[in-house]
């Protein structure tokens, strides 16, 4: 990988571990996903409709059909993320999150585009294996298989933080695609992508009018701060796409654990944060060794 697509891609890790801490914090649902989709589109508007006014009109059914696609994966996934965040412990949602993601689409490429896997890439999945482990508790999973709620817990974390890791893959697919083969700007594919989601984010929404007022006054801050960084962090890693192979940047980005392991235990208080970081370094290091093999 190039030296400035590492860089940009370690970059874009810390900036995705402090927005999901932010996320964690605000213990939103869909009236968050909304504000903040909202106020993405706000604030990043002078730079997409910029790159919009030059763009859009050459675009046909494959460029309107990837930013569609990317829009309704990615609320699939803001839902999935909150809701693990809602029911169990960071440390666990998200580093599971983020380590399924990389392994499923490395699965996903052996299976569908014909690539091979090395004895690195064996070792990467056996690595992620034992993360998750380590991540759960670790050996401290034997002590808490005798307390009811708190293995329930654990098993939320895993459960949700699994499905968050599909829809990841499912995205990276897709916006690898748009970017590489269809050339349209990482930019353009992130803005227009939170401005497709905010009409499929409305009907949850206007459900619940009553509690919009409230979400909103107790989660902007949240809000602003994922709004913020979690645009850049995403650019970030989809400029590294266009200059490295999308089967090294996705793994490699995972470094964010690390960040998420270390400040979600510390900000959050949540227990066995030693076992877990633990866990977040094999996962990481189980990624990069799918990136390599």
């Amino acid at each position: 990988m190039p030296p400035l697509a590492l860089a940009l891609v370690i970059a874009a890790a810390l900036l995705h571990a402090l927005w999901n801490i932010a996320a964690k914090k605000a213990g939103g649902g869909a009236h968050f996903m909304l504000i903040v989709a909202v106020t993405v589109v706000v604030l990043w508007s002078p730079v997409g409709l910029w790159f919009a006014w030059h763009a859009i009109p050459h675009w046909g059914l494959a460029e309107w059909g990837a930013v569609a696609a990317s829009a309704a994966v990615h609320v699939v996934y803001f839902s999935t993320l909150l809701a693990g965040y809602r029911a169990a412990d960071l440390t666990v949602v998200y580093p599971v999150a983020r380590g399924t993601g990389p392994l499923l689409s490395s699965i996903g490429a052996v299976l569908l585009l014909s690539e091979s896997m090395g004895a690195g890439g064996a070792a990467g999945v056996i690595a992620i294996a034992l993360g998750v482990f380590l991540i759960a508790g670790g050996p401290g999973l034997t002590r808490r298989a005798r307390d009811p709620a708190q293995r329930h817990r654990v098993a939320l974390g895993i459960g949700w933080g699994s499905a968050t890791g599909a829809a990841i893959c499912a995205y990276t697919l897709i916006d690898g695609y748009a970017v590489k083969v269809l050339l349209i700007s990482p930019i353009l594919v992130d803005w227009m992508g939170h401005a497709l989601r905010v009409p499929l984010m409305l009907p949850a929404s206007l459900r619940d009018r009553a509690g919009f007022r409230p979400a909103l006054h107790s989660q902007w801050r949240h809000a602003l701060v994922v709004a913020l960084l979690s645009p850049l962090a995403y650019v970030l890693v989809l400029y590294a796409v266009t200059i490295a192979p999308l089967s090294h940047v996705a793994p490699a980005r995972e470094v964010s654990m690390l960040f998420a392991a270390l400040i979600g235990g510390h900000l959050l208080g949540e227990a066995d944060r030693a076992w877990r970081l633990l866990g977040a370094a094999c996962i990481a290091g189980g990624v990069v060794a799918l990136a390599l093999g």
